[in-house]
């Protein structure tokens, strides 16, 4: 039987990690991630998980030390937040077009200047561009599930990627919730043992990553997003063969009230709980008013998102992140992007919020979802507003 146990989402994660059978753990810690990694150092410490740890002196290392496991063949496993994802930012592009199918858990939080130690989604947005596949988690029990979803998938021989699994820091890793536990067996059956085909071999040796002049670099740059691309259906699958296993369902994008509502809000992360609430009780009042969350945000599911939208006349977006000069929010800027060319397209409204730690509340998204109704009927389609600002 599945257990149900009230933990702190970190140390979750941590176990989720180690009932894949990770084989190496490279770390270094960061707030708000350290749980992660503490816990898995306990655990390996305790000979709860036969694993080697690697405590390294720089998340820059981390990942290179995650390369190397990758590459020898090791089930891998790392976590960081904020600029610990910046100091692993070069190695990041290494991973993903050498096809090394490494597993990290991002405990996202505000990039500096100034410094915060707290949550928003600039650090994910400085890395949509690295070649991982990334998924947003709401919860502490979406972040074991996908952790375990990411192993497998990473790991497929038709896949070869990393994978990045974002959880928001403190919304998410410091919070203690119930969470299902799956039987070991059960994520045996799941999980099938790590293989890799591609794996480094001092019997038969070869050179990786090597130079790449000008005649070959853009035919190796279009491979690899074509390969990205095509690993959707990997993940669907996978997400599906969880579901029939172990009943929980996960989508590309996901929505509440949203089938038909003329108002859509698209959220991204823990937030997206609270603003269900904010949903709940403007349906109450009357509104016509949904809800859509992107829960992968690479490879970007076009045709979900396009589906889930397609009915709404107003579609508000908030990011947790800007995109400075820009047209303020970055997931805002691609959802208008997928859109561009639809016939039938809500006008899409950006909100910029929950910077660097800011609460939103549901009275917060109420707010929000009000005043981008007014901006549709009276504004610019390109306006954008950073709420929470102290006028």
């Amino acid at each position: 039987m599945a257990e149900r146990v009230g933990i702190e989402v970190s140390l979750a994660v941590a176990e989720a990690a180690m009932m894949a059978n990770t084989d190496v753990v490279a770390a270094y810690p960061i707030t708000p991630q350290t749980h992660i990694v503490e816990h898995l150092a306990e655990l390996v410490a305790d000979g709860a998980l036969d694993a080697a740890y690697i405590p390294v002196e720089s998340e820059h290392s981390a990942m290179s030390a995650c390369l190397g496991a990758s590459a020898a063949g090791a089930r891998t496993f790392t976590a960081t937040a904020g600029q610990g994802l910046e100091l692993m930012h070069e190695v990041l592009y290494v991973a993903s077009n050498m096809q090394l199918p490494v597993v990290m858990a991002v405990a996202n939080r505000a990039l500096s200047s100034p410094l915060s130690v707290w949550g928003d989604h600039s650090d994910v947005m400085s890395v949509r561009d690295t070649g991982w596949i990334q998924i947003f988690v709401e919860n502490g029990q979406e972040s074991l599930d996908n952790v375990l979803c990411a192993f497998r998938i990473a790991e497929d021989p038709r896949v070869l990627l990393p994978i990045m699994v974002h959880l928001d820091g403190f919304y998410l890793s410091h919070v203690i919730e119930p969470i299902v536990y799956p039987e070991q067996s059960e994520v045996d059956k799941f999980i099938p043992p790590f293989k890799y085909a591609l794996r480094l071999d001092t019997d038969n040796p070869v050179s990786m990553g090597t130079f790449a002049p000008p005649v070959v670099y853009s035919e190796t740059k279009k491979a690899q997003e074509l390969h990205l691309r095509s690993t959707k259906e990997v993940i669907l699958e996978c997400w599906r063969e969880f579901g029939k296993q172990f009943g929980r369902n996960y989508c590309p994008v996901e929505s509440y009230h949203a089938e038909d509502a003329s108002i859509l809000m698209l959220t991204m992360g823990s937030f997206s709980e609270t603003a269900m609430t904010a949903v709940d009780k403007l349906r109450g009042e009357g509104m016509d008013v949904g809800l859509v969350r992107l829960r992968l945000w690479r490879p970007f599911p076009f045709e979900e998102l396009r589906e889930a939208v397609k009915n709404a006349d107003v579609l508000i977006v908030l990011d947790r992140a800007i995109s400075y000069g820009g047209p303020g929010g970055p997931v805002c800027s691609e959802i208008r992007s997928a859109l561009y060319n639809e016939v039938k397209k809500p006008k899409v409204v950006g909100f910029v919020g929950g910077l660097g730690g800011r609460d939103i509340t549901v009275a917060g998204f109420e707010d929000i979802i009000k005043k981008g109704l007014d901006i549709s009927q009276n504004g610019s389609e390109e306006e954008f507003e950073i709420y929470g600002v102290r006028e």
